[in-house]
């Protein structure tokens, strides 16, 4: 099921899954000038049919990589007005309890942008998501996700239930619930972050009281089924939110995938901006990512795979020379042949 989305309505309970790490690669863009004429049908890659470059480096963060995403812009507000309240009152919270490196002591955190740490991510992808409820510019929405209209218990909906904002912490168990039953990784709430803000772009709406949850849903599902090769099932979730039907789930990922535009490409750079930029939110609201002293066993695993990646890096380098020299050999007999006829 891996790197394709559909509908699973099966009764029964999907096998266990076999994690493994997939590394997110860029593939080059393909342009028209790139295509002679004899290659035949130029078939556009959806990512250029969708807006033009220069509305899409700024309305688009989660297809572009120099575009800022939206969460960090909306929590710029608030964090001015902590760090004010922090300058007049003469106040630096958490940095009494945070822990500095020294000559005899390194300290750092076990989270990497292909590993991230999976409780601190969530964190910070909860924490997007009640700025983006909080600071919501209005009230749009569809009815596919008003939890009035397609309740996800049989609990009785508030009367406030569209006015309320949620808490940071309401919305950090619901997401921790589903990640914790269905065996999701750290990697998975990244990408759930960039489908939900694609979401909010391309379907023009806002994230709000009445439809926070079945929007978050909707992105889990659609990321665990496009970053694992065994995903969770529908009907899994079914049996996580007890009162949800699977007709319910398959209706709402059809209205999830149609508002995409059927577009679930994550590159790696848009994958690795959302990282530091949760990194950023997390510093900003003293979320600090969990710190250890460096062990010299973790300091020979980190020489390994830096050493690793260096040898990589020297591969491409070399192919990539190797392929110049190719093409400057060619274009010369080229050249030659052009001379001589």
């Amino acid at each position: 099921m891996g790197g394709s989305v559909s509908c699973c309505i099966s009764p029964g309970e999907s096998p266990k899954i076999r994690r493994r790490e997939l590394e997110l690669e860029e593939c080059p863009i393909t342009t028209t000038e790139d295509v002679s004429e004899d290659t035949g049908t130029y078939l556009q890659h959806i990512s250029d049919r969708e807006l033009p470059d220069d509305l899409a480096h700024e309305a688009n963060p989660s297809d572009h990589p120099r575009a800022s995403t939206l969460f960090l812009n909306k929590s710029q507000s608030d964090v001015r007005e902590k760090r004010k309240s922090n300058y007049l009152n003469h106040m630096s919270p958490g940095l009494l309890s945070k822990k500095y490196s020294s000559c005899s002591t390194i300290f750092i955190d076990d989270s990497t942008v292909s590993q991230p740490n999976l409780k601190s991510t969530i964190k910070c992808v909860a924490l997007a998501i009640y700025y983006h409820i909080k600071n919501r510019d209005s009230n749009r929405s569809l009815d596919i996700f008003d939890e009035k209209k397609h309740p996800l218990s049989r609990e009785k909906v508030p009367d406030d239930y569209s006015v309320v904002d949620p808490e940071h912490k309401l919305i950090y168990r619901f997401i921790r619930t589903l990640f914790s039953s269905a065996q999701l990784t750290a990697e998975c709430a990244i990408v759930t972050l960039v489908y939900l803000e694609r979401l909010l772009t391309y379907a023009e709406m806002d994230i709000c009281p009445c439809n926070w949850k079945r929007i978050v849903l909707g992105a889990i599902l659609l990321a665990s089924k496009v970053w694992d090769d065994q995903a969770v099932w529908n009907v899994d979730y079914c049996q996580i939110l007890k009162d949800i039907t699977v007709e319910d789930m398959n209706e709402m990922e059809r209205h999830f995938l149609e508002l995409l535009q059927f577009n679930i490409n994550v590159p790696a750079s848009v994958y690795a901006k959302y990282y530091f930029d949760l990194r950023s939110l997390a510093d900003d609201n003293n979320l600090s990512f969990p710190l250890e002293p460096l062990s010299n066993k973790r300091a020979q695993k980190l020489e390994a795979i830096s050493r690793l990646c260096e040898d990589k890096y020297k591969d491409l380098s070399k192919a990539a020379l190797r392929r110049s020299v190719s093409a400057g050999n060619l274009l010369g007999v080229k050249n030659a042949q052009a001379v001589l006829s």
